[in-house]
């Protein structure tokens, strides 16, 4: 018997698996470097190398906002999953099935609510994970109930964008999303209630177009792409090359379309003193000192 072939390196095999190595380690698409995962999730999947700051999983945020990370989640609209019997190069209705195995959720937006400095509070927040983030007829009418709950309780709103834009799986129908969900939030500012909008990376497309730039208040987390069209199409189109850091939070700040470019440990902080001054109350200062960084 071969001890070192039979024995040993079946061990080294097994140690250098896949699973085991995306478990353990994750890579900053920013600077290259690998980063041990659970001290990620502790530094809220911001890298502790060049601070790039990597997409949260939703659930992860919420807690991150909501006091003591306690929320209820608000349960989804229902609506038919594949309108126009859809398909490429598979079914929607099979990629639907797939994206709500893999990630848990029913579609592309969670709705929770809870107190943030001791405020009651409704966010609806966009989940990357899900097909990019993409609004559908789903996503839509999230936002519109989310929208209402704020209103009939007269709560503060706050929308989390993360999303490649509209669904193109839903056609027509997706795009008239980008009129209702504009609808929802005039709803809520009609109502003399706060509309705070954050925009995470990437915020483009049809959302961008419709409620995620419409906030009383627009925050956007560190170097987050924020715009319509791509770099790529627009440079094409236009055929003259970008400014350096074109659709990232901070130009956009520097020219006006973003109030305030926040690290995403500062972005709890922030929307309580902004959610305080619009509603005018003060906050519990035990909770706002209570921020868990």
């Amino acid at each position: 018997m071969n001890w070192l072939s039979d024995f040993v390196r079946p061990k080294i095999k097994k140690l250098n698996s896949k699973e085991i190595a995306d478990n353990l380690w994750t890579k900053c698409p920013q600077c290259g470097q690998m980063l041990f995962t659970k001290e990620l999730e502790k530094n809220d999947f911001v890298c502790s190398s060049c601070d790039h700051h990597l997409r949260l999983p939703i659930l992860k945020r919420f807690a991150s906002l909501f006091d003591n990370g306690e929320y209820k989640l608000i349960t989804l609209p229902q609506m038919k999953d594949d309108p126009l019997n859809f398909r490429d190069s598979k079914k929607y209705s099979d990629r639907l099935r797939t994206y709500r195995k893999n990630t848990g959720s029913t579609d592309a937006i969670r709705i929770a609510q809870g107190e943030i400095g001791g405020i009651t509070t409704v966010i609806a927040a966009l989940d990357f994970s899900f097909m990019g983030g993409s609004m559908g007829t789903v996503v839509g009418e999230g936002i519109v109930k989310a929208a209402q709950i704020a209103t009939r309780g007269n709560y503060p709103f706050i929308t989390i964008a993360a999303s490649g834009g509209a669904r193109m799986q839903e056609g027509i129908l997706s795009l008239m999303q980008m009129a209702r969900t504009t609808a929802a939030v005039n709803m809520v500012k009609e109502k003399g209630l706060p509309f705070i909008s954050v925009l995470t990376d990437p915020t483009t497309g049809g959302v961008s177009a419709s409620f995620a730039m419409l906030g009383d208040i627009n925050i956007a987390e560190k170097g987050s792409v924020i715009g319509f069209a791509g770099a790529r199409v627009i440079e094409q189109t236009i055929r003259e090359k970008l400014p350096i850091g074109f659709q990232r939070a901070e130009y956009l700040r520097e020219h006006g379309m973003v109030d305030i470019v926040v690290r995403r440990q500062e972005l709890r902080d922030t929307l309580i003193r902004v959610i305080s001054i619009l509603t005018h109350q003060k906050p519990q200062i035990e909770t706002l000192a209570i921020t868990g960084k």
